[in-house]
């Protein structure tokens, strides 16, 4: 037992949950706990739960926490072991700083505040002070590591999840560092990640191997909430989805899975969906993103992004080009300030746009979105980011990164020209730290790991001081004694390629002083030395006590041995027969030095210390006569365990006899007691005999021995020729003491050595030992290890002996996984020790002792040595394949042995030579011969078979060379059209440089690539990508709304003609039908008057209504005005700054990022198009050139033959010819034929034998650097083939050679051929000059062009130049939009939410107050209905009627009726009887009142002498009042409730629109904001001096700063609008003068209209009581019509008679038509009867016939006869047609019985 205590168990009801292994399953559903997570509404409120459990009917509940409990951290902390009664104290060794970090492990940087970081150190958490580097520690609990970190969103608090048996999660508080929650239960062995909630009142962890649950805690209580298995492989994360509580997400090792809380019937449970990759490849995935909506980004191996949606790939993202978003897999992915953030292992840091990601889909079947990143930082290089940490705080841009390769680097991710660059903080080692050693003089310490570079620290002062870094990793150290350095700065690295480094280490102070220099570092550390002994890693290095020889080691199994001095010098080498792990010198104890050469594999082997020797004439440096003493481990641990179990059961069987032995005294005293016989006695010792022999021992242990060897981790020597050795794997748990046999007479392998003694080691049988060293007085022994605890033993007799080996200190401090411990040494005076793991970790302890660190102290570096050059450059061996020192040896000797083989071939070329020349001089002979005495050709062939054989075998190389080079062809023809495809093919126009003839004038092309699919395929759309504004949306539902009204109509309509067209068409008409249609046209008639005369009565009171309605209040105004006011106030046409603090953004002007990507869209395709017209106007200006240069070639030419006609003394110069430069057609430099092809290879081939060279004169080098001093100087012979001019190769044009006329002798010409010749020689000189005139001409021309598009292309590049600063100046806006954009989508979509609703709210008060009109008229006209059924009963009764009042209180009585009630379906049927009682109860009530109002009237006494049917139509009329009161009562309470709705509808409109008016405010001060953040971005305007008109006292002042660049347009266009603005408003007043005029006139008229309208009233009152005797309702009088309902009965009486004699009729005809039929088929069958009768008459004849005849010749022939058996045959044919027939018949007869039968025809048969 190492630690305090192991934790115990969980509990039983938490550990005895079932798990499922069914993880490749899409959906899975684990039991649940009883812990139950309440939810109120979309947001999860999780309190504290309480767990049941169900024991035999009883519940107890758990007792809640409280909130300031704390437990004690000395408790929790895991404390040092110290065996029992041993005296050795509880703090021998103090853990006091930490100079690695485990930058490896994932998440292991955290951030508790602005200042303290937080990471793991194997079982330590570090709290690291940014400012002061000062340190604190806590301890794990466990003792078996920490997995995982995690901080509560607050900083309040952090977990610690811990490792070992049934690990703890600690919950401490934060600052005060005190444990304030334990977690217990959670997993097997260990944690791999937790994660808070986002409000923090739930964890979650997940385990590692073997069990991976999950488990979410209500960790204030303790106590998990839910709990199931995540995978089958690593989990490397969990989290909770930020918006969604209820929802987790967990990745890892080739999966990734989505987690859901349900609450189902029987509890909460957690169920999951494993994520499905489909097409794309399985990754593993380390980091992701929940987004808000519930998709999850994550990353990949291959470094794309992939978009998870419902358990699949919605789309995977990449770069333009199908380009990865990071080189390797992507580390982590994180949301801040609305951006995406990534960060991968190839040390990038990239932003991307979160709204295209969230809106991201595929767009075609590769599943892939190509995009860009917005923002990226590469933070430097080698670096390897794996997570990053900040602050939430607003405005914070700086984040903390963790390194891979062993950094903490600060980071400003604010991306703002103040952007500071990326600092690194602190460096360590990346990975296991390979090796280390101490410094014997002072307190320094020198490290190395695979990262490359050798460290240096001083461990008391802890700080860091130098380093050196290196091409290939470090893998052994070792510090120089005092004997090798006095000063003590030597040291001695090994590395992995087999390279030994010699490195010094110095106070620079002291040169820099002599050198005059400022004082820059304390400590340089610099390489003197390299050389190369071995061809894999070093991995043993030690100095012989002396300090003479330095040992060197390595895993290919050599031992290399060299002097100590100036320079190390090689003595030799010998071989090893394993990989050698450790080298140790006897110490100065031992009277003769040697060297212990522990090997891997079980060799150890002992030599003496080789003397030097003169090396420079051997053939190889193996020291092969140096005597090796060799043990070869034999495992003897099972015969120990053998042993040990023996000497068990021997003690166990003595114990047992004793026992027994005891057990028989008692019995046989208790036997003589009793008195009884012997027999029983004999009877008693039989059973106890038989027991005996009943017990039967187990088999001893089988001696096994391993079929590996086992490898020796470390040894020491305990005395001459003695040692102890560690042991791994199966022989581990016990240290080994072996001694080298004096007699070897068997080979090492053959050799088996056993150790003569060993030593037991507790708990180590799975946990070997793996360094051992001791203290300065071998008082201590330290031991590192493998699960990466420190162990002490106290050797109080000093002996390495081990004698006194039992009691012993230990401490976990490494990883215990794979912290195991790689080097352990005190420091020189042994109040320090010091150790490194394979964690990455370097621990600095305090060794107990009387005297305290003494504060300041410091190590004293060394100073330079005499002598030493701190600039020289040594130079090193940086090649990993360079030869080492025995293979450059064995080099020279090869290259040697292969001069004097080059000799003797260049000896036997000569022969040949010579054969060669004698054979040729035979031929030479043969060929003097006569003809007939020569010898043919093929006879001098010794064998023509060899001449075949060369031949053929010559071609078949040929062949096998070109299907040897047919991939590599294919492999370079393939890449030259990837380098086609990725650099030629994308440009549109190469740079073409073009020079004028005469003068030395240039212009060239632009080098132009197409044009980017980012502009013309994937270019956002504004109004899809922002938010629209509410004057957007509004214009887009008023025509739907619109639309669906026509739409409407259109459906009315449609349907009104299909109906009309369907009574149009019909059949023929007859006269009842006619009569029907009269009858009905005429009803219609009436019907449509009537309906015309309501319908025109409706329309009029519409109009007033309307006419009404339209008339203005005293405080209306006109919108028209209202419009052109606003309009006015907006077109005012003054010109508002936009600098001024007052400006308001027009809606049409406001600018988004999307608009502004579109803006530099169309600028970057302007200036494409203008570059490619230019492009193309200078190539066929190229052309042209081209054209121009052949044509003066021809001229040229022509001149020439000329020439040759013409005397000299008239020859005119010949002007020279253009040239056409190479820079004038680039695309000729693709272009080759097989010479240039040739001229490349045989310059390749230079290069190739000046590299040989090169490497011959540096070969001294590669003796393991001892020939570094030796320079060799040479020049360079020959130089790399020019390739001639491509240009050349294609020549312009071809011209044919001049011939030169042929010369005849001279003779006197006449005066006609004098003459011809003089107008030949005049036609020549003007042909002459004529050409020369055409040549300048044509370079004139060319020129002129040239000058004309040179000017045209200086203008261009000035508006390219232009165009240039407005892409930047655009580009700045973009950036700085995008920032923008989000927050003010958000204020966008609030106004639109608030206008919107503001528009519903009003558009609902509009219907409201409409339905209220409706009531209204409604009320009204039950009301008019009310006066008019009065006024009928009045009109019924008569005047002077005595039953009157009678008869009216009656009417006006209110009696009880029930309430009618309509059916509108099954499901008004289905209501309950409580609803129809509380209507009954309610209905009752009322009556009662009614009966209590009217119970002294009694209807009965009037109705003696009163007309019944008076009395019955008042009853009728009672009936119909109180409907129409029940109906106006039911009016007014509907319109009672529409004015409470109407009131509650304007105080929330009230109110929506004071939110809308500050929501606006705030956008448009938010949009004045990014104006002003607009305004100070700088633009760049160039201008002419003629442009400037700010002048101050007739000057251009030196600041304009204030001055306002204007356009001329636009203040030509303010001084027009004071002219325009003048013209208006003259216009308006005489507006307004006719205005007042209109007014007056319109008061005038009305007041006579309202006369004329009074006249008109009396006039018709007048008129109506003359015609009528009483005013009446001429409405009513007009809609009078017939009884429609009457008519149309009346109509449908008649169309129901004339369709029922129809049918009779028909009906009529179907029946004589049947009566026919039944007697044709009547008369058919007795047809067939009669047929029938006949033929079965005719059949018995037959019969008869045949009987007959057999009985007369039956007798005559014995035989049957050929005729007979013939007629016999057809008779049965016959028979056999006849009975078909017969049966037809009877079928035919029983179908023409039954009514309406079908007559097949007859079957017939062709017989």
């Amino acid at each position: 037992m190492d630690q305090k205590g192991e934790p115990e168990k969980p509990d039983a009801d938490i550990q005895g949950d079932e798990y499922s292994d069914e993880d490749d399953e899409l959906y899975e559903e684990f039991g649940d706990f009883p812990g139950r997570l309440k939810t109120s509404g979309e947001e999860s409120d999780y309190q504290e739960e309480i767990f049941l459990e169900e024991q035999e009917e009883e519940e107890e509940p758990v007792k809640k926490i409280p909130e300031d409990f704390f437990y004690d951290y000395d408790q929790v902390a895991s404390a040092p072991f110290v065996s029992s009664n041993s005296g050795i104290p509880i703090n021998l060794l103090t853990v006091i700083y930490s100079f690695g970090y485990d930058s490896t492990k994932r998440n292991n940087l955290h951030l508790l505040d602005s200042q303290t970081i937080i990471y793991i150190a194997g079982n330590q958490l570090v709290f690291l002070d940014l400012k002061t580097a000062e340190q604190t520690y806590l301890r794990s609990s466990s003792g078996g590591g920490i997995g995982a970190l995690a901080i509560h969103p607050d900083n309040t608090y952090f977990v610690v999840a811990e490792k070992g048996f049934y690990p703890t999660v600690v919950i401490y508080e934060y600052p005060s560092l005190r444990p304030y929650r334990i977690l217990r239960g959670g997993t097997d062995e260990a944690y791999a990640h937790a994660s808070f909630n986002f409000n923090g009142l739930l964890l979650a962890t997940v385990g590692s191997h073997p069990d991976y649950t999950l488990t979410i805690w209500n960790w204030k209580e303790e106590v998990p909430v839910l709990r199931t298995k995540a995978f089958g492989q690593d989990v490397f994360k969990v989290t909770f989805n930020p918006e969604n509580e209820e929802q987790l997400t967990t990745a890892g090792s080739g999966h990734i899975k989505f987690w859901l809380m349900a609450l189902t019937f029987t509890g909460l449970k957690l169920q999951g969906y494993l994520g499905r990759f489909g097409k794309t490849a399985v990754t593993d995935i380390e980091g992701y993103m929940e987004l808000p909506d519930g998709k999850v980004l994550s990353g990949s191996e291959w470094g794309n992004l992939l978009l998870w949606e419902g358990g699949l790939i919605k789309v995977e993202l990449c770069r333009h080009a199908r380009r990865t978003c990071h080189v390797g897999p992507i580390n982590q992915i994180m949301i801040d300030e609305g951006e995406v953030i990534t960060v991968g292992d190839d040390g990038c840091i990239r932003i991307w746009d979160f709204e295209t990601i969230d809106t991201a889909d595929a767009i075609d079947e590769s599943e892939m979105l190509e995009m860009e990143p917005i923002n990226e930082l590469r933070v430097g290089r080698n670096v390897k980011l794996s997570s990053m940490v900040k602050l939430f705080i607003p405005g914070n841009s700086i984040w903390y990164a963790q390194d891979s390769n062993g950094a903490i680097w600060k980071l400003d991710l604010s991306f703002s020209n103040i952007t500071q660059d990326p600092q690194c903080l602190f460096s360590f080692h990346s990975g296991p730290i390979a090796a280390m050693t101490v410094s014997p003089f002072t307190y320094l310490m020198a490290t190395t790991s695979k990262d490359c570079t050798v460290r240096i620290f001083d461990f008391a002062a802890r700080i860091y001081l130098a380093q050196l870094s290196f091409r290939r990793g470090g893998t052994a150290l070792t510090w120089a004694p005092r004997m090798v350095s006095h000063k003590g700065g030597l040291i001695v690295a090994g590395f992995e390629d087999g390279v030994v480094r010699i490195l010094e280490l110095y106070d620079p102070t002291g040169i820099m002083m002599f050198a005059g220099r400022r004082k820059i570092i304390a400590a340089q550390l610099q390489m003197t030395q390299v050389f190369k002994p071995h061809t894999d890693a070093v991995t043993a290095l030690a100095f012989e006590q002396n300090g003479e020889v330095l040992a060197t080691g390595s895993k290919d199994k050599t031992v290399f041995f060299f002097t100590v001095g100036r320079s190390y010098e090689p003595i030799g080498f010998i071989n090893a027969p394993g990989p050698v792990t450790q080298l140790v010198w006897t110490p100065k104890s031992h009277d003769i030095s040697f060297l212990m050469v522990i090997c891997e594999n079980g060799y150890i082997l002992q030599v003496p210390v080789p003397q030097p020797r003169e090396t420079e004439e051997l053939a190889t440096y193996e020291l092969k006569e140096l005597p090796i003493q060799c043990f070869h481990f034999m495992s003897i641990k099972s015969r120990i365990l053998r042993d040990i179990e023996i000497e068990n059961r021997r003690k166990k069987k003595e114990a047992k006899e004793k026992e027994k032995e005891e057990k028989r005294k008692l019995r046989l005293q208790m036997i003589r007691q009793m008195q009884t016989e012997g027999e029983e006695e004999e009877e008693i010792v039989e059973e106890e005999e038989e027991e005996e022999e009943i017990e039967e021992e187990e088999p001893l242990p089988e001696i096994f021995i391993p079929p590996h060897p086992c490898p020796v981790l470390c040894g020491f020597y305990s005395a001459p020729g003695k040692f102890w050795i560690s042991m791994g794997g199966y022989d581990s748990g016990f240290l080994y003491h072996c001694k080298f046999p004096t007699e070897q007479s068997k080979s090492m392998e053959e050799q088996q050595d056993e150790p003569f003694d060993f030593h037991h080691v507790d708990d180590t049988d799975n946990n070997p030992i793996r360094v051992i060293s001791f203290s300065l007085t071998k008082q201590m022994m330290f031991c590192g290890m493998q699960d990466g605890k420190i162990r002490v033993y106290i050797l109080r007799d000093k002996s390495l002996n081990l004698t006194d080996m039992k009691n012993y200190w230990s401490f976990s401090v490494h990883d215990n996984d794979y912290g195991h411990i790689q080097a352990l040494y005190p420091s020189y005076d042994d109040r320090f020790v010091l150790s490194v793991g394979g964690d990455g970790n370097i621990f600095v302890y305090n060794v107990l002792s009387e005297e305290e660190i003494e504060e300041g102290l410091r190590a004293a570096v060394p100073p330079p040595r005499i002598g030493l050059e701190p600039d020289k450059h040594i130079k090193d061996i940086e090649d990993p394949y360079a030869f080492s020192i025995e293979g450059a040896r064995q080099k020279r000797e090869y290259d040697q042995i292969m001069k004097e083989v080059e000799e003797i071939k260049a000896h036997k070329r000569e022969k040949l030579k010579e054969l060669r020349e004698e054979f040729q001089k035979l031929l030479e002979k043969n060929a003097e011969l006569p003809e007939h005495m020569q010898l043919h050709r093929h006879e001098f062939d010794v064998d023509s078979k060899v001449r075949e054989d060369t031949e053929r075998t010559t071609v078949q190389q040929i062949k096998q060379v070109e299907k040897e080079l047919a991939w590599e062809k294919e492999k370079h023809r393939i890449a030259l059209l990837k380098l086609q495809q990725r650099f030629r093919d994308s440009l549109e126009f190469d740079t073409i440089i073009i020079h004028a003839i005469q003068s030395e004038h240039k212009i060239s092309t632009y080098r132009l690539l197409k044009l980017s699919t980012k502009i013309t395929k994937a270019k956002r759309i504004s109004q899809s990508e922002r938010r629209l504004s509410k004057f957007d949306w509004k214009e887009k539902e008023l025509p739907t709304k619109k639309d669906s009204q026509k739409e409407s109509a259109q459906i009315i309509s449609t349907a009104e003609e299909i109906f009309l067209d369907k009574e149009r068409k019909g059949k023929p008409r007859t006269l009842s039908e006619i009569m029907v249609e009269n009858q009905i046209n005429k009803l219609k008639k009436i019907i449509l008057k009537a309906e015309r005369a309501q319908y025109k009565i409706l329309q009029r009171r519409k109009e007033w209504e309307e006419l009404y309605k339209s008339k203005p209040e005293d405080d209306y105004e006109d919108p028209k005005d209202v419009q052109a006011i606003k309009e006015a106030q907006q077109n005012m046409g003054d010109f508002n700054l936009k600098t001024s603090p007052d400006y308001k953004i027009p809606e049409h002007m406001r600018i988004n990022a999307a608009k502004k990507e579109e803006e530099i869209g169309i600028l970057e395709t302007m200036a494409h198009d203008k570059k490619f017209k230019m492009n193309k106007c200078i190539v066929s200006l190229r052309d042209q050139k081209i054209a121009v240069i052949e044509e003066i070639q021809c001229l040229v030419q022509e001149l020439k033959t000329i020439h040759l006609i013409l005397p000299e003394a008239k020859h005119l110069p010949i002007p020279e010819v253009p040239q056409l430069y190479p820079e004038e057609v680039p695309e000729r430099k693709f272009q080759y034929d097989d010479e240039i092809l040739l001229a490349f290879k045989l310059g390749e081939e230079r290069k190739a034998q000046q590299k040989e060279q090169e490497e011959k004169r540096q070969e001294g080098d590669f003796f393991g650097g001892f020939a570094a001093t030796k320079e060799q100087h040479s020049h360079k012979e020959g130089e790399l083939g020019r390739r001639d001019s491509k240009i050349s190769k294609i020549p312009l044009i071809i011209i044919p050679e001049i011939q030169k006329p042929v010369e005849f002798p001279k003779v006197d010409l006449t005066e006609v051929e004098v003459e011809i010749l003089k107008r030949e020689e005049i036609r020549n000189v003007y042909m002459q000059q004529h050409l020369i005139d055409r040549i300048k001409e044509l370079i004139l021309t060319f020129d002129a062009e040239f000058r004309l598009l040179r000017h045209q292309k200086l203008k261009l590049d000035i508006q390219m130049k232009l165009a240039d600063l407005h892409h930047v100046t655009l580009f700045q806006e973009m950036l700085l939009l995008k920032n923008f954009e989000k927050q003010e989508n958000t204020l966008q979509e609030r106004v639109n939410s608030l206008d919107r609703e503001e528009q519903d709210m009003k558009w609902r008060i509009n219907e409201n107050l409409a339905e209220m009109e409706e009531r209204k008229s409604e009320i009204t006209k039950l009301q008019d209905q009310e006066k008019t059924l009065y006024a009928s009963f009045q009109t019924t009764l008569g005047e002077n009627n005595k039953f009157a009042n009678f008869l009216m209180k009656v009417l006006k009585k209110n009696i009880k009726r029930v309430k009618k009630k309509e059916v509108e379906g099954e499901e008004d049927e289905d209501e309950s009887s409580k609803e129809e009682s509380d209507d009954e109860s309610s209905l009752e009530s009322g009556e009662e009142e009614s009966e209590s109002e009217d119970e002294a009237f009694d209807e009965t006494m009037g109705l003696a002498n009163c007309d019944p049917a008076l009395y019955e139509m008042t009853l009728q009329l009672r009936e119909k009042r109180l409907d129409i009161e029940e109906a106006l009562s039911d009016e007014k309470k509907a319109l009672d409730n529409l004015k409470k709705e109407y009131e509650a509808m304007s105080k929330k409109v009230k109110v929506v629109g004071s939110n809308l008016r500050t929501a606006e405010e705030a956008l448009e001060a938010y949009q004045r904001e990014k104006q002003q953040r607009l305004n100070e971005l700088l633009v760049v305007v160039p201008l002419k001096l003629h442009q400037i008109e700010c002048v101050e006292l007739g000057e251009i002042p030196s600041d304009l700063s204030n001055a306002l660049v204007f356009s001329n347009s636009s203040l030509q266009h303010l001084q027009e609008r004071i002219v325009q603005l003048q013209e208006e408003n003259f216009e308006q007043h005489e507006l307004n003068k006719e205005c007042r005029e209109r007014r007056k006139k319109l008061i005038f008229e009305k007041r006579e209209m309202a006369k004329k309208i009074t006249t008109m009233k009396e006039m018709v009152s007048k008129l109506m009581i003359n015609k009528f005797g009483r005013e009446i309702d001429l409405e009513a009088l007009q809609t009078l019509s017939v009884n429609k309902k009457l008519e149309e009965l009346k109509i449908k009486k008649m169309k129901k008679e004339l369709s029922n004699a129809k049918e009779i009729k028909s009906c009529e005809e179907k029946i004589s038509q049947v009566r026919w039929d039944l007697l044709m088929k009547t008369k058919e069958h007795t047809k067939k009867l009669q047929q029938m009768n006949e033929l079965c008459l005719e059949k018995r004849e037959l019969e008869n016939r045949l009987n007959t005849l057999q009985r007369q010749q039956g007798n005559a022939f014995q035989g049957p006869r050929k005729a007979d058996i013939v007629a016999r045959e057809k008779i049965s044919e016959l028979i056999q047609v006849q009975a078909n027939k017969i049966l037809a018949l009877k079928e035919e007869i029983a179908i023409l019985r039954r009514k309406g039968g079908l007559i097949l025809p007859p079957i017939s048969n062709n017989h």
